[in-house]
């Protein structure tokens, strides 16, 4: 029984040090883009996409929106996940109906960066780029990230904010 004990043991903490050592030759910065078609005009995406307040209503992932005090003229932020993670951002540029970065704010976190968001008019309707500049400095959470896709939080965001315009997003393979 001892021998099993450590066996395993060992064998967790080998791919512990393997996963670390991967994750420290991964770049810490990424860039990672997905556009889609949306039926409604630039103004009306504008309007979902800035309405931080109803987020929880379409955003699964949102449990609650705290909106904070601005901050340079900017407006602040927070965001309690369903799993109590809480996330401060700020709108870093906001242009509309058109541009809008939204920029992760605080400190002692595994992972940082921004959205850029362009909506453009498109026939009837419009498209919308989210570009992710993401930055990741846990090299595990790094890891976690290439695994998991560095376009799935894009795609799941985009997923929720075609729906809430009563449209579909298919994300690309």
């Amino acid at each position: 029984m001892v021998k099993w004990l450590t066996g395993i043991i060992v064998v967790l903490l080998v791919a512990g040090v393997a996963v670390f050592l991967v994750g420290t030759m991964l770049p810490q910065n990424h860039t990672a883009s997905r556009t889609t078609h949306l039926s409604q005009p630039p103004e009306r995406v504008w309007a979902t996409i800035t309405d931080v307040a109803a987020f929880p209503s379409w955003r699964k992932e949102v449990d609650s929106v705290t909106q904070l005090p601005p901050q340079n003229g900017k407006m602040v932020w927070r965001e309690i996940s369903k799993h109590q993670n809480k996330l401060t951002y700020e709108a870093d540029t906001s242009a509309p109906p058109n541009h809008l970065v939204t920029r992760i704010v605080g400190k002692d976190l595994p992972f940082g960066g921004s959205w850029d968001y362009t909506i453009s008019p498109d026939g009837a309707g419009s498209t919308i780029t989210i570009t992710e500049h993401g930055e990741i400095y846990n090299p595990a959470f790094r890891v976690v990230s290439r695994l998991m896709g560095q376009t799935a939080s894009i795609d799941a965001y985009l997923g929720a904010l075609a729906a809430r315009l009563g449209d579909t997003y298919v994300p690309a393979r």
